[in-house]
């Protein structure tokens, strides 16, 4: 709405002069020398930009047309036209974009000192810019390393809105990003912004979480934020060398916002006789140039007067004023790495003219020049400055990246010391590049402890990150491992599982062997198995013993004593082979147990077969004209008895054979257990085994049932009946018990029935003899048994 006012210079800029200073001295230094263009002396013209773009351009193309305002001539003459042969400058980023565009088609060189944005290495848009100073392109990936060294990875970013601080920041960002940082906010500021907009930054930055402060701050504008911040400190601060190493801006701190900050500097210089050059400004004095009276006035805060009456007055300016004890901007010397720059820049066009004039004695001074010829030059030079620093240029025309990290250390009185405490330099490894000594930092709020800036805590081992929704990656939970899965380091994405054998430890951070379970001789339940199979061994011997005491008495040749001392013979197998399940499953043990249980059953069924066999034919025997008994004889009672057992034997070898039981570690029943078991190989063979077992059980319990009312005194059948229930319906109960009994449970409850239907079988049928053999011997007679029994059934 309104026209733009004409961009005037309204003041004067002490940091320009001392550029300026930096090339004059250069300069004289060349022309006095004998062995650098002997012969020839540089001419120079000075021009201000005032840091606008537009007046850049100006005075770039007044440059190139040779129609330039001069605001410091030189009065000596040349002995060539006034031909620009290079542009020493700017001092920004974004003049010297514009001004490099504008005099790239000419081939003019221009060597910058301070602009350091990344983009102007690109030669395709800037063919003729060089400069002194390392690119952005190595500084914000350093000052991201240098974050990332103290783990901040939560961190704010401000930055100056013009191709300087965008560019670098925008590097910086995508390298953070990389080292797995991140960016809570990232905002631009530029010198004339409106009040409204700073303090909104400033609003923003005391909303944040974040402590870390990154910055790509020109001083102009980073003294308009921390002016705003008033007193709040607490922030760290880290800055690049725009304002990291500048006296002027730890002045302008008066509330001490920035006390402890850290950033990359170019590293310190020292040129002799600079120093005492700069500072002589006698030199500089001269009332007929307006530029260095105002120079003069402003720094010696006089003002020249030309009328007597003003002769008297103490702020006129004399001309003679003596520069000791004057304090300021320009007095100060911290900027020297900048100087050298200008001046590295200075030599580097003298050691190009000195090869094109092919300079040894005497300078040729009839090689006509020209602006292409002389960049040529430039961009291959390589020399050494006499304090021994090499000068050159690679490809983009950039000199090799080396930075001091500076950290502000407040002394006792106030002043901010600039300690260097590390190095970066890209020439070295990847590894080796950022080098920070063994020196005491300080932080903000002059803490000697690295502050934090993080938006979440490290994950512990055990536990693994998970991304917040809608936020950075930065911003995560920590979850707990899930049982069997561990994380063994800091901030670990994700859990591994353990191998099978393995499980996790009660803080997930570790995998530990998992406990092997099997039923063992050592613990309750396997030494309360193993008593009562031995109890079922010993009661059975006893048995026996008593049978064998007693086999002469009816009772016991009654009941056919043959196949009762077989019978109690494979009893003491049913309770001995129990203990084959109990222990460590072993190739030889599984095959055993499964086996040596199958045969012993059928042994003990057979015999239980047998006998009830016997007392049905007794019965039929006992009829007008029988002769069954023949048929049923002991021969046949023995034969009977093999040729039950072989057809299980053959079934055992069988499946022992094509797919025998093996020792298996079960990894599902529990998760932090492996479970000790016997595979049964073919489960067809096992189920084989029990249904033949079962079958021959079955037939014994029907014929038994039969007989169970047949007149006899003492009739065996019924207590072969009872014995015979309670074994089929422990195996029946065995049956969903066992499947659904977990690891050595399972184990337990075949051994239970084992055990079970083995005392079933030696009471029901053992027991009621023995109480008639050792307290009832009144009745174990032959009259006793027979008597009774014959005349209820001839009756």
């Amino acid at each position: 709405m309104h026209k733009p006012l004409p961009l005037q210079c309204i003041s004067l800029n002490f940091r320009g002069i001392q550029y300026a200073q930096a090339m004059l001295f250069a300069i004289e230094e060349i022309n006095n020398s004998t062995d650098l263009l002997p012969g020839i002396s540089l001419g120079y013209k000075i021009y201000d930009a005032c840091v606008f773009i537009a007046r850049g351009l100006t005075v770039a193309l007044a440059l190139a047309n040779g129609n330039e305002l001069v605001f410091a001539p030189t009065k000596a003459s040349c002995a060539r036209p006034a031909q620009v042969q290079a542009i020493m400058g700017g001092t920004f980023s974004s003049p010297c974009m514009a001004i490099s565009t504008v005099i790239g088609p000419f081939h003019i060189p221009l060597i910058s000192h301070l602009a350091t944005c990344a983009c102007l290495s690109d030669k395709t848009k800037y063919p003729s810019f060089l400069r002194t100073i390392p690119s952005d392109y190595y500084q914000s990936r350093a000052l991201a390393q240098l974050v990332k060294h103290f783990g901040w990875t939560w961190v704010g970013a401000i930055r100056t809105n013009d191709d300087y601080g965008n560019n670098g920041m925008a590097t910086f960002a995508e390298t953070a990003q990389q080292l797995g940082i991140c960016l809570e906010y990232s905002v631009s500021v530029f010198r004339t912004d409106p009040p409204d907009k700073i303090r909104k930054i400033v609003d923003i930055i005391k909303a944040s979480t974040s402590k870390v402060i990154v910055t790509f701050l020109s001083p102009t504008d980073l003294y308009l934020i921390i002016h705003e911040l008033h007193n709040l400190t607490g922030y760290q601060w880290v800055g690049t060398e725009a304002w990291i190493f500048d006296f002027q801006t730890a002045a302008n701190d008066r509330h001490h916002i920035l006390d402890g900050a850290i950033g990359l500097s170019i590293p310190k210089a020292h040129v002799s006789g600079m120093r005492e050059f700069m500072l002589d400004v006698r030199a500089l004095n001269s009332s007929s140039d307006e530029i260095f009276t105002k120079f003069w006035e402003k720094l010696f805060r006089c003002k020249f007067n030309r009328s007597k009456s003003a002769a008297m007055n103490q702020s006129e300016c004399t001309g003679h004023e003596d520069l000791t004890g004057v304090q300021n901007s320009f007095t100060d010397m911290s900027l020297m790495p900048i100087f050298y720059n200008v001046y590295k820049g200075v030599y580097a066009v003298a050691h190009a003219l000195h090869r094109i004039l092919g300079c040894n004695t005497t300078c040729n001074n009839k090689v006509q020049l020209n602006s292409f010829m002389i960049l040529q030059h430039i961009r291959k030079i390589q020399f050494k400055t006499k304090e021994g620093d090499e000068v050159y240029f690679n490809e983009n025309g950039d000199p090799p990246a080396k930075y001091e990290i500076i950290n502000w250390q407040s002394t006792e009185n106030g002043i901010v010391d600039f300690v260097p405490v590390g190095l970066y330099d890209t020439s070295l490894s990847a590894d080796k590049q950022l080098n920070l000594q063994n020196k005491t930092l300080i932080w903000a709020q002059n803490s000697q402890q690295v502050p934090l800036s993080v938006c979440s805590e490290n994950c512990p081992p055990g536990t693994r990150k998970v991304l917040q929704k809608g936020k950075p990656v930065c911003c995560y939970d920590c979850l707990r491992c899930a049982e069997g899965e561990i994380s063994n380091i800091t901030d670990s994405i994700l859990c591994v599982r353990c191998n099978p054998e393995f499980w996790s430890n009660e803080r997930r951070d570790a995998c530990v062997k998992k406990e092997a379970e099997f039923l063992s001789y050592e613990e309750v339940m396997g030494a309360l198995l193993t008593a009562a199979s031995v109890t079922g061994t010993c009661l059975t011997a006893v048995v026996a013993f008593i049978f064998f005491r007693y086999r002469q008495t009816p009772i016991v040749r009654a009941n056919n004593s043959e196949l009762s001392f077989l019978l109690l013979f494979s009893l003491t197998l049913c309770f001995l082979c129990s203990l084959t399940f109990i222990g460590r499953p072993s190739e030889w043990s599984c095959m055993l147990r499964h086996a040596a249980f199958g045969i012993t059953f059928v042994l003990c069924i057979s015999c239980v077969l047998g006998k009830t066999i016997v007392v049905l034919m007794a019965f039929r025997a006992t009829l007008p004209g029988s002769n069954v008994m023949k048929w049923f004889g002991p021969a046949q009672q023995r034969l009977s008895v093999l040729g039950f057992t072989l057809i299980q034997v053959v079934i055992c070898i069988l499946w022992l054979t094509i797919s025998p039981p093996f020792p298996f570690k079960n990894f599902k029943t529990f998760n932090d257990k492996i479970i000790l078991e016997c595979a049964l190989g073919s489960a067809v063979g096992f189920w084989a085994v029990l249904g033949y077992i079962g079958l021959l059980a079955m037939l014994c319990f029907f014929l038994a049932f039969l007989a169970r009312k047949l007149p006899d005194n003492f009739n065996e059948a019924k207590f072969i009946t009872f014995s015979m229930l309670i074994f089929c319906a422990v195996w029946i109960t065995f049956i969903p018990a066992y499947v659904s009994s977990p690891g050595k449970f399972s184990v337990a409850v075949e051994i239970f029935a084992i055990l079970a239907s083995s005392f079933g079988l030696l009471i029901c049928v053992f027991a009621p003899k023995c109480y008639i053999i050792l307290l009832k011997p009144e009745k174990n007679t032959k009259k006793n048994m027979m008597g009774k029994g014959h005349q209820n059934h001839f009756d």
